[in-house]
């Protein structure tokens, strides 16, 4: 696939400065992840037209929209740019099909033909019946499917989505990220998912972009993501325990504690198991387990069906214990454990 966007978003705000090169291809859709503050909405705006680049470009379809070196810059109504807020933004006084046609009237359309392509759009994400409702009658779900065809009504080569999940409530989420889902799959242009929620991005992703502290740390689709987190946030993001250090074989040495991989790596390289592959004993077991530590119970909560342990000490990590287990070795914070993980649950690779 040719790149669609072609962007190197380069911008200084004080101290901070984004860092990012972002290549969507035609009918892509890419998740941008970060922990708050990574530089994520700075990214969007740039996109948008919100923000100038300091340095870089934005190219859409082979049209130069940000290049500050040139003095190119396309305001943000002359973009080919659709956006969803994550708080919306519906006008209030109008209702939902005045808000749908509104783009179009933008675009030249006069009002009859703004409003048909509005009542078409709203059809498609199932609010036929809705058209004269105002925001304030319309549920959360309803107000982001209002939301997304206000933005795809102008048929954007660009569509950007911040956070459009996040105002929804857990069973709301569900079935609108499933919808979302379907109308993302027939966007024929440019799609960037902005959020936090790793759910979010592996369900509605085709390639995710991790960001930290304006820069790119990772980018991959969802399978390698998850195999091979290179941050401490992306192994959180994907439920991992991550670490770093020195391997010499199977061996590697993560500051002091050696753990045995399943993998045989030299030099410098990452180890990862997950919380579920850590088992908990009262005393150091015997047997087959090559990974074994002393830890100190250091918080709880639950987790699923399971409880999720944190462990403190040389090596700290997060286990899954069912609560019979739990109970059974009587955990509670400040009791001390042995954990053990086998080596044919942990995955090593090159750092």
């Amino acid at each position: 696939m040719s790149d669609y966007l072609d962007a190197h978003l380069v911008v200084d705000r004080g101290t901070f400065r984004l860092d990012v090169e972002l290549r969507i291809a035609a009918g892509e859709v890419v998740a941008l992840l970060g922990p708050n503050g990574a530089g994520k909405t700075t990214a969007l705006r740039a996109l948008a037209g919100l923000t100038g680049l300091t340095d870089g470009h934005i190219a859409l379809d082979g049209k130069d929209l940000d290049r500050p070196e040139r003095r190119v810059w396309v305001p943000p109504e002359r973009r080919s740019v659709g956006v969803v807020f994550q708080e919306y933004l519906l006008f209030p006084h109008l209702t939902a099909l005045d808000n749908v046609a509104f783009g179009p009237r933008r675009h030249g359309r006069d009002r009859r033909t703004a409003r048909a392509e509005a009542t078409a759009w709203l059809g498609r994400v199932g609010l036929g019946d809705f058209a004269r409702r105002k925001p304030r009658q319309l549920s959360g779900g309803q107000a982001q499917r209002v939301a997304l065809a206000r933005a795809l009504a102008v048929q954007p080569a660009l569509l950007l989505l911040d956070e459009p999940l996040a105002a929804l409530d857990a069973g709301t989420r569900a079935d609108t990220r499933a919808e979302l889902q379907r109308h993302l799959a027939g966007h024929p242009g440019a799609t960037l998912l902005v959020t936090h929620d790793p759910l979010d991005a592996l369900v509605l992703a085709d390639r995710l972009v991790i960001v930290e502290d304006g820069g790119v740390v990772q980018e991959g689709d969802a399978a390698e993501i998850t195999a091979r987190p290179r941050t401490e946030y992306v192994a959180r993001l994907v439920g991992l325990n991550l670490y770093r250090g020195r391997a010499d074989g199977h061996a590697i040495d993560v500051g002091g504690i050696v753990l045995t991989a399943a993998d045989a790596l030299q030099g410098d390289a990452f180890v990862a198991f997950a919380p579920s592959a850590v088992a908990l004993h009262a005393s150091r077991p015997d047997g087959s387990p090559r990974n074994t530590w002393p830890a100190t119970i250091a918080g709880m909560q639950r987790h699923g069906d399971n409880l999720r342990i944190q462990l403190d000490g040389a090596l700290r990590a997060a286990a899954d214990v069912t609560p019979a287990a739990a109970a059974h070795l009587e955990l509670t914070p400040g009791r001390e454990v042995w954990a053990a993980v086998k080596a044919t649950e942990t995955r090593a690779y090159p750092a």
